[in-house]
């Protein structure tokens, strides 16, 4: 059995290869580690290098834990899309209500609002296994708040999606006696803890680049001050008599500015913040805890999801890690 792979990667695995052919070169299977060596290759050490090259056949093991969580990202894009198409409903509705519209057209969109959330249920079947090995990966990391906090969010999400299983198997009938009205509140409840989490690693991220820039801004001054020649002494005793405490507003407003500086340099950040600072205010609405109406729901769920699907077209402005 033999495997191909362009005479370019043999070359770049194995340098003694010649150029002189156009054809693919053809790797002979050791059928112990499925791995392909080049013919061509002269020495132990290239075969050794060439050992980390993997077959183009793939991998014989079956559909995997990884295989399943990227098959299972395909559909985030689809929920995004219709996730903004559902709170743009209730926005509608909402404003349509206030303006006296016609009841048919009224009903029209709430329909069409339970059908998308509807939708939005089924493709998130699965998602709480992706987000248990998300949060896997997050025990690992070495700094210990996002090492908790990133841990404890996927956790809380793996529940989210599992009690919002729960309420999609009861209104398509399949579990028919489920309550769904309590199964509705457990989901978002571990919905608003999540949110709460990751806005805490959120403001964790900033105090660490507020201390780097404040940080760098007195090493700048230092070596500004070392490298300038002293003032005269009338100089300084001015200063000292004319310096005084710092007010309050002043402080704030020195932090203020440092903070946009962080988040203008930093677009990722600022971005899951304005996400997440958004979607808290639909839970706490559900839930009673701080209720906002449906004009104020929908907006905010349309700017998140907004926001998200920016996350998704644009991978460099999703957070890390």
């Amino acid at each position: 059995r033999t495997l191909a792979i362009t005479p370019r990667a043999c070359r770049r695995q194995c340098p003694s290869l010649k150029r002189d052919t156009g054809r693919k070169q053809k790797l002979v299977v050791n059928r112990k580690h499925k791995r392909g060596f080049p013919l061509a290759c002269h020495s132990w050490d290239e075969l050794r290098v060439l050992k980390s090259v993997e077959p183009l056949s793939g991998s014989r093991n079956g559909f995997g834990m990884d295989a399943w969580v990227r098959f299972n990202a395909q559909s985030q894009s689809k929920d995004k899309l219709f996730r903004a198409a559902q709170y743009a409903c209730m926005l509608l509705g909402y404003t349509l209500h206030k303006s006296k519209a016609a009841s048919d057209l009224l009903k029209t969109l709430s329909d069409l609002e339970k059908h998308l959330s509807l939708t939005r249920k089924f493709l998130r079947l699965g998602n709480s296994v992706e987000a248990l090995e998300a949060a896997k990966r997050a025990i690992h990391l070495s700094d210990g708040v996002l090492r908790l906090c990133l841990t404890i969010s996927h956790l809380n999400k793996a529940m989210y999606f599992a009690c919002d299983n729960v309420v999609w198997a009861g209104k398509t009938g399949i579990f028919s006696k489920v309550d769904q009205q309590k199964w509705s509140q457990r989901s978002f409840r571990y919905y608003l803890f999540a949110l709460l989490v990751s806005l805490t690693r959120d403001i964790y991220e900033i105090c660490l680049l507020m201390d780097n820039e404040a940080r760098n801004q007195s090493a700048k001054a230092s070596v500004s001050v070392n490298s300038s020649h002293d003032p005269p002494a009338d100089c300084l005793s001015s200063l000292a008599t004319s310096s005084r405490p710092p007010l309050m507003w002043s402080w704030l407003l020195r932090n203020f500015r440092q903070v946009v500086t962080v988040l203008q340099n930093n677009p990722p950040l600022l971005l899951d913040l304005l996400k997440n600072s958004c979607d808290i205010f639909i839970p706490l609405d559900r839930l009673g805890i701080y209720p906002t109406g449906p004009g104020f729901v929908g907006a905010c769920g349309v700017a998140s999801s907004v926001l998200a699907i920016l996350a998704v077209t644009h991978p460099w402005l999703k957070l890390k890690p």
